[in-house]
């Protein structure tokens, strides 16, 4: 995966959520409607933010009528890049350290630490 990917700034993965949801192509104006219920932004500043995730290579653009967007990396790929580039730089790669870290933080209740301990279990399932 592209490290253009872990530059995605903040405004830009807002641009990105709403091409994920939709789930297809959206047009400057169906983004900027989903946008107008969260955010303030001028029209023009929307499409500053699509020209950069277009030139980043995570967004393409279709001209028909009018531009239509759609998105080059699956929220799945980027959660998941993001995700590992995280570990990689603050636990050394090490996704223990990381649940290690979480549960000696008290940032995990009983019910999200026994979910964790299930998903473990399943996991155990892989090496059969």
């Amino acid at each position: 995966m592209s490290t253009l990917v872990s530059r995605i700034t903040d405004s830009e993965l807002e641009v990105m959520r709403v091409l994920w949801q939709a789930d297809g192509e959206l047009s400057l104006a169906a983004i900027r409607k989903t946008l107008e219920q969260t955010s303030n932004w001028e029209t023009s500043t929307i499409k500053t933010l699509l020209r950069r995730l277009c030139n980043k290579g995570v967004v393409a653009a279709a001209k028909k009528e009018v531009y239509y967007y759609k998105p080059l990396v699956s929220e799945e790929e980027y959660t998941e890049y993001t995700t590992q580039s995280l570990i990689d730089r603050l636990y050394s790669g090490s996704a223990k350290n990381l649940v290690a870290s979480l549960l000696g933080s008290k940032k995990l209740d009983d019910k999200e630490i026994e979910e964790l301990r299930t998903l473990f279990k399943v996991g155990d399932d892989r090496d059969e």
